[in-house]
Formats: structure tokens, sequence, C-alpha cells
């Protein structure tokens, strides 16, 4: 996203990650900082909700 955010723009995101484009920074062409906000426990628990979806298809 480019739009200027704080955490809790992410509340209950079901998204593991996402990019703030706006907070990525490269320094002297060698190294890079990059932002990702997440809400850990949403975000974790969207994910297994995932596997257990994609592991019920073999049973």
């Amino acid at each position: 996203t480019d739009d200027k955010l704080v955490s809790m723009d992410f509340n209950h995101d079901a998204h593991s990650s996402i990019f703030a484009t706006d907070q990525t920074k490269v320094m002297e062409g060698t190294m890079c900082r990059i932002l990702s906000w997440y809400d850990n426990e949403w975000g974790f628990s969207n994910r297994m909700l995932d596997t257990a979806v994609a592991m019920g298809k073999y049973l």
C-alpha cells in the first residue's frame, strides 16, 4: 500500500503481511530496509484455517 497507515489499520486483516512501500529504504545500493505490517494472531489463524481446508481435501 502507498497510504500512510498505522498498526491499528491492520487489526483483523487476513493477510499474512502487508508490505509498506512508503517505508522501504535502499541505502548505498547494497542494503535494503523493508517494513511490513501484520496482525500476527489473526493472520496466523487464517493460515491455519487455510492449512486445515487443504488437509481436509485429502480426507
